[in-house]
């Protein structure tokens, strides 16, 4: 089984313990072992300098936290879309969802800097979606993705609580610092910050790490940011002027 194999198999763990009843016939209990025995087994590999063990104990002391996040993750998508009929439906079918709680699961794997591991469950992420989440987002409860393919959330990003996104939504760098050698400087702030209760419509940009989005703002639909807005703002383009001629029978 090669590497990638290896971690998609700790993420289905990983999704049976915060879901058991959706994904895998593993109940959480038994993914939880085995969840730790992968992560363990591959972390000493990635990591031989650290301790394995401790770093697992760590990543399964949050899961509690991450189940509750998922938890308002999946009533802010069912409250906040009329088609949903049911929160079982918004777990099992919306690609959304399933993005950003696999982004709970890394970004935990993040912060306690384990390597490779949750980038590439990111990507199996944006793979399946086409949402591609960085895993060191910062990201408050109640994030809610519509539809979503095309949405980018830059590593550096950070998202306070009941924010929505729809598809093609862009918070990204505006442009990389290099040094004296011309490397690029790596760590700086690069992402837009989106305070509480913003609503981003489809193909919105917004750029830049000193960059942020009042809380309760709307931004609309291709609108393309670099400047930061205060609180409450309603931010869209002048719309075009379409012309409407009618065909003779």
């Amino acid at each position: 089984m090669t590497l990638p194999q290896r971690i998609a198999r700790i993420l289905n763990r990983g999704l049976a313990i915060l879901h058991p009843c959706v994904y895998g016939e593993l109940n959480a209990t038994g993914a939880i072992d085995g969840i730790a025995a992968d992560l363990e087994r591959e972390i000493a590999l990635l990591c031989p300098d650290r301790d394995a063990k401790e770093i697992v104990a760590a990543f399964l002391a949050r899961l509690p936290d991450v189940r509750r996040l998922v938890e308002t993750d999946v009533t802010a998508a069912y409250e906040g879309d009329p088609a949903a009929t049911s929160r079982m439906e918004v777990v099992m079918s919306y690609p959304g969802l399933y993005a950003v709680t696999v982004h709970r699961l890394a970004h935990e794997l993040y912060r306690l800097k384990v390597p490779i591991i949750p980038r590439v469950m990111a990507e199996l992420a944006h793979s399946k979606t086409g949402i591609d989440i960085h895993p060191g987002a910062t990201i408050g409860e109640r994030f809610f993705i519509d539809h979503g393919t095309g949405v980018v959330i830059g590593e550096t990003c950070v998202i306070g609580r009941n924010v929505r996104l729809y598809q093609g939504v862009t918070l990204g760098g505006l442009s990389f610092e290099k040094d004296a050698s011309g490397a690029l400087v790596k760590g700086l702030k690069r992402h837009p910050n989106i305070e509480d209760d913003v609503v981003i419509y489809a193909n919105a940009t917004i750029l830049g790490g000193e960059t942020t989005i009042g809380a309760g703002s709307e931004i609309g639909g291709n609108v393309w940011l670099r400047a930061s807005v205060p609180p409450n703002s309603r931010v869209y383009n002048n719309p075009p002027a379409p012309v409407i001629k009618t065909r003779a029978p």
